[in-house]
């Protein structure tokens, strides 16, 4: 599948974001994949999306071939 970048909402920075501290994170953001919404929540861009979809459909077949099954928690759980 080829993807025109033209047609991607992509938000680029040309300096580090001043919140980051860990190199993964300062260029997660500065390429546009993620975006901070509040401290510690964060929203995935198209271009991240993407990515974030391929590596989970990489990992999803190689499950698959090895005979393990998925779960899905919920994202909030009771502090007890």
């Amino acid at each position: 599948m080829l993807l025109r970048m033209s047609s991607l909402f992509l938000r680029t920075l040309r300096e580090d974001p001043a919140d980051a501290e860990v190199p993964s994170h300062k260029l997660l953001v500065r390429a546009g994949y993620v975006r901070r919404a509040a401290p510690g929540i964060y929203s995935w861009l198209p271009l991240g999306y993407l990515a974030y979809r391929n590596v989970e459909r990489i990992v999803r077949e190689e499950m698959d071939a090895a005979g393990f099954q998925e779960v899905h928690f919920p994202a909030l759980l009771p502090r007890e």
